[in-house]
């Protein structure tokens, strides 16, 4: 303690209460994790109690600092300072930890608690988020108002969080863009699940973020002085911090302390008899909570809520502004009237790559939604993804367009982290087959509920020359099995502008516009159906002429097969229908008549194209139907040979459909 300020034996008493109403839960769940919330205490107490701007009785303000704890195992941690500064979250939910219908899920989980910013649970997603939330907070202070959006962003991070890859490249990117508002807790306590951190991390952390840009302090983590004055110091540097606290998992159990035993598992009865009798405590009672440490943490909320008061009144003073009143009605849940009224129309005829109509719809979004902002891993050129006359995201300044460098990876987390900030509507390109490299974060998006927005191009074996490397095969069908994940694959640049209307709109979740390299035909609209239809997910493109006798059904590129060989199969007598099915998800959520109009069930002749593996075709076409797709990897070679070679012909889909006729 070792400070005047931290005499108070009610301090101590605290820090105590937070430890053993943690482990208290575990040991009842029979299940989770008690040492790192028994080693975190101290500085959980810290920053609830001095350093964080919060309130209790509404945590969702939005000149709130944000709290990420990363390492998502240690969750009782974060339940217990929960319900001891006066959430909404009951000592009930405490002893309901990691039962179903509580609060208290073994890992946080947004939405499911007050006061949980972000789910975490895969190591070193809480880390880059928080470098998302803290570019959040930057980019509201400089395009809104500074006083409103000066919060900051904390992080409770473990060994764990910081072998992840993941972490690397988030921090190499926060301490270029010197994201002073971020602050990283580290908790060095030396112990993985297998042993001592020896057995595979013995690299110098600080000399790592020192060489990214960071801001480093070393502390001893039950020194509560030392932790409050470098918490003080990386509140004032430019730099983002990280603050190394050599702490011990398990910290007063005598005989688990600093031992991988203290990790996964309850530190069982008779162990935590031992730490209670330690600690001072009774070893018989449970879920103690002493009335002066209940009237002492509590006063939080009276704190919060003249720190919330102060910030409505600033806001009341601003809402006049432009700025401010722009970002009141987005934050919402308001899209600007009229934002969708500059979207370009293309052309029939015009031979157009759907990433090349994405980005003229980007920059048609742009103007009439001033919080649209993106960037893509280092490929703005291929992706189409640039804001045209609109700034750079650089160190210290906020722009529109993110350059998030090679770093897939941590891309997909920090767009969660913008997606978390009120208003923000954050997008971002790669090639499809990198979305392998997001997936983490782009589940986690979708199970948060977030809406980002991915710009996933050369989405085929159709970007040809660079071979199976980089061609996707698979990646449809991966993405499509996640649930809440919205894939929509359009099949000319029309589509693709319905495509873009369609994310925008969407809210509950994230979606992936998988676009091609190579141009596609425009499809005449007045000869056949108004691209509209993709806000259905799938669409009767082509009406048949006389009896309905097949069906043929196509995604992206491939769907001017599919209409070439209608032609073919007209003119011979076949009554063909064609039906551009761009996203599975928007056509299942509509109602069954609907989708009994676009495939009636009478019709069993069905033959589908997709340059993707067939998995999941299968709903489609029926046990009678055929799928025309891919069995394996692609080649290096020319568009034009691979996709003869594979089968993705018109000449193909009429032998196919022929077949079937018999």
């Amino acid at each position: 303690m070792q400070s005047k300020e931290f005499s108070d034996p009610v301090i101590r008493e605290s820090i105590d209460t937070i430890r053993l109403l943690s482990a208290d839960a575990v040991e009842k769940a029979k299940s989770g994790h008690p040492g790192t919330p028994m080693e975190a205490a101290p500085i959980a107490y810290l920053l609830y109690m001095k350093h964080l701007r919060h309130n209790p009785a509404n945590p969702d303000w939005a000149g709130r600092d944000r709290f990420i704890l990363s390492c998502g195992h240690a969750s009782t941690l974060l339940y217990s300072m929960l319900h001891l500064t006066g959430y909404d979250l009951s000592l009930d939910e405490i002893k309901n930890f990691r039962q179903f219908g509580s609060k208290t899920a073994g890992h946080p989980e947004f939405g499911h608690a007050p006061g949980v910013e972000t789910t975490t649970g895969p190591l070193g997603q809480g880390v880059a988020v928080a470098v998302g939330m803290a570019m959040g907070g930057q980019y509201l202070a400089q395009h809104v108002d500074v006083e409103l959006f000066n919060y900051r962003t904390w992080v409770i991070c473990s060994d764990g969080d910081l072998m992840e890859g993941l972490s690397a490249e988030a921090a190499s990117l926060a301490g270029h863009l010197r994201l002073g508002n971020l602050n990283y807790l580290y908790l060095a306590n030396r112990i993985t699940i297998e042993g001592d951190t020896s057995l595979a991390f013995t690299e110098d952390v600080g000399a790592r973020y020192l060489a990214c840009g960071w801001h480093v302090e070393r502390v001893e983590g039950e020194n509560l002085a030392e932790i409050d004055a470098a918490m003080e110091r990386a509140k004032n540097d430019p730099r983002p911090s990280l603050i190394i606290a050599r702490t011990h998992i398990g910290q007063g159990a005598p005989n688990k302390q600093d031992t991988p035993d203290a990790h996964g598992a309850p530190l069982g009865a008779e162990e935590l008899r031992l730490t209670k009798a330690a600690y001072g405590r009774d070893p018989q009672e449970t879920f103690v909570v002493p009335a002066e440490v209940a009237q002492h943490m509590k006063g939080c909320v009276a704190k919060g809520v003249e720190l919330e008061k102060a910030w409505q009144q600033q806001l009341e003073a601003k809402k006049a502004d432009a700025a401010v009143a722009g970002w009141l009605a987005v934050a919402g849940g308001e899209l600007p009237t009229g934002w969708d009224t500059e979207l370009p129309v293309f052309a029939a005829g015009d031979n157009q790559a759907t990433r090349q109509a994405s980005g003229a719809a980007i920059n048609g979004l742009a103007p009439k939604l001033p919080f649209l902002i993106g960037g893509s891993a280092d490929l703005a050129p291929s992706n189409n993804t640039e804001i045209k006359g609109e700034k750079s995201w650089l160190p210290g300044q906020s722009g529109r367009n993110i350059h998030y460098g090679i770093r897939e990876h941590a891309m997909g987390a920090i767009m969660n982290g913008l997606s978390h900030t009120p208003g923000l509507i954050p997008f971002a390109g790669t090639f499809f087959v990198f979305a392998d490299y997001m997936r983490p974060a782009i589940r986690m998006a979708a199970l948060m509920g977030l809406a980002p927005i991915y710009v996933l191009t050369h989405d085929s074996i159709g970007l040809g020359e660079d071979g199976p490397t980089h061609q996707p095969v698979e990646h449809l069908a991966s993405l499509r099995a996640m649930p809440n994940l919205t894939v929509i694959r359009p099949a000319d640049a029309n589509e693709t502008v319905e495509a873009w209307k369609a994310a925008i709109s969407n809210r509950q979740g994230p979606t992936a516009l998988v676009l091609t390299r190579q141009g596609l035909p425009t499809v005449d609209r007045e000869q056949f159906a108004a691209a509209e239809g993709l806000q259905k997910g799938g669409y009767v493109l082509a009406a048949e002429t006389g009896e309905l006798q097949l069906i043929l059904l196509a995604t992206g590129s491939e769907v001017q097969h599919a209409m070439a060989a209608r032609e073919i199969l007209q003119a011979e007598g076949f009554g063909t229908r064609v039906v551009s099915l761009p996203s599975w998800e928007l056509f299942e959520a509509q109602d069954v008549a609907y989708r009994e109009q676009v495939l009636p069930a009478a019709c069993t002749k069905r033959v589908a194209m997709e340059a993707a593996v067939t998995f999941g075709w299968e709903r489609y076409v029926g046990v009678e139907g055929t799928v025309i797709g891919m069995s394996g990897f692609g080649a290096s070679a020319p568009i034009g040979e691979l996709m003869t070679h594979f089968g993705f012909t018109v000449e193909n889909f009429v032998a196919q459909a022929k077949e079937l006729l018999g």
